[in-house]
């Protein structure tokens, strides 16, 4: 019998270490190759980790809630043959390791770590642990930047920063205040959160992961972009009529169902082809124009959490792709099926708020990208329509929009005008377009 060393595997561009959720069987157990033996949290995703190759688990080498990084071994098997065998990826020594009273102290349970006022660009990549150590310890982006870094790329793994704040001291190194010009921007100052009551009956639930996530980037968000919102009311009833026409026709030939959001998609796709300036990031002063287009499309998962898969390339995509690329990300989403990287490089996005019943909202812009569309439901109304014999009144299919902005680099003329040409879109769309 030979002993494997079951890895955690590459998990896409960026992503160098996960949380270990669950294992889904115990020391003792026989797997096959292909098993799902690992379900593992990104800051991105949850997903399952597959074994290569049949065997008994073992040993568990990283239980529950711990963390491993991408080529690190989580379990050993033993499988037939001699030997052992395993797909290490080496990376460098730290030049120096804390003493264990340091570990104790800096891998405390992140939900215990104190509010620090640090924060980072993001223009360095740091993963959720390194960047939750960075800001425990007061550790500045200037003081970052000057770790050599043993991961991937240079990045900053566990090891090297644990290394420099064993090498740092405990006292925080002393920061110069900056000079503060009219063109440097400030940070924003948060308050000091308030004390709530709890009262006979109330029911305190701790956050999820995920829950923690997204709160962390929704307050980052509104404290990065100063956000503007533009509203239109949009005639959408040629969009149901062509959907009406087509649906059954699609669902027939490609087995999958036609929903109006590869039109929104699409819509979207034509006007930032007309703006390219709303597909763009912030990096400090300098403005980043994106050359691919990548749709974001935020999804309600069945637990109440949000994720946004990237239909990537959608510029590249006819109706048919994105129909099939939509559905596909929407149910892989919904039954934790995707991948880091399906998260990944949105350059903007749209959010359904329809779907909920809702007219109309005001969506947080996620970062790095600059604007967001808010989508909302498909209402009957009667409406004045201009005819060649005057003005009548008629039920058409209207729906509201919400455009939301980054004030910092999109005005409201350029954000205004980009919604109006996906209203114009959707309100002149052909009947006769081809699925």
């Amino acid at each position: 019998m030979a002993e494997y060393k079951l890895l955690l595997p590459s998990m896409g561009e960026g992503v160098m270490e996960a949380t270990i959720i669950t294992w889904l069987f115990n020391e003792g157990d026989n797997v096959k190759e292909d098993d799902s033996v690992v379900e593992i949290a990104t800051d991105k995703v949850d997903s399952d980790v597959p074994t290569p190759v049949s065997g008994k688990i073992v040993k568990i080498l990283k239980q529950k809630d711990e963390v491993a990084k991408v080529g690190e071994a989580i379990a050993i098997l033993e499988i037939e043959g001699e030997g052992a065998a395993s797909e290490e990826v080496k990376t460098e020594t730290p030049a120096a390791t804390p003493d264990a009273e340091t570990l104790k102290t800096i891998e405390e349970p992140l939900q215990t770590v104190a509010a620090s006022n640090v924060e980072f660009s993001g223009d360095l990549y740091l993963s959720p642990l390194v960047k939750s150590i960075a800001q425990q310890e007061n550790i500045s982006e200037t003081e970052l930047k000057s770790i050599k870094g043993s991961g991937l790329e240079g990045r900053i793994t566990k090891e090297d920063i644990l290394a420099y704040v064993a090498n740092r001291g405990s006292k925080p190194a002393q920061q110069a205040a900056p000079v503060q010009t009219a063109s440097t921007p400030q940070p924003a100052v948060s308050a000091p959160a308030a004390t709530i009551p709890v009262s006979a009956g109330d029911e305190i639930i701790p956050m999820d992961r995920m829950r923690k996530i997204i709160a962390e980037n929704m307050v980052k968000a509104k404290q990065i972009a100063p956000h503007v919102t533009s509203f239109i009311e949009t005639d959408v009833t040629n969009v149901v009529k062509w959907r009406n026409k087509n649906k059954a026709v699609f669902e027939k030939r490609e087995g999958e169902k036609l929903t109006f959001m590869p039109i929104f998609v699409k819509a979207v796709v034509k006007a930032i082809q007309d703006f390219p300036m709303i597909n763009v990031s912030v990096n400090g002063e300098n403005i980043i124009k994106k050359k691919n287009i990548n749709i974001g499309m935020a999804t309600a998962l069945p637990d109440g959490n949000l994720i946004v898969p990237v239909i990537k390339n959608a510029d590249q995509l006819s109706l048919s792709g994105l129909a099939k690329a939509i559905n596909d990300l929407a149910y892989r989403a919904r039954n934790k099926k995707l991948r880091p990287e399906d998260t990944q490089g949105a350059t903007y996005t749209i959010s359904n708020v329809g779907s909920f019943g809702n007219l109309m909202g005001t969506p947080i812009i996620p970062q790095p990208q600059v604007a967001i569309l808010a989508i909302g439901a498909i209402v009957k109304k009667p409406a004045v329509l201009e005819t060649a014999d005057g003005d009548v009144i008629a039920i058409r299919n209207l729906m509201f929009m919400s455009h939301s902005y980054d004030h910092r680099v999109v005005d409201g003329s350029l954000g205004g005008m980009m919604l109006k040409h996906v209203h114009d879109y959707l309100e002149n769309w052909d009947l006769n377009t081809e699925i």
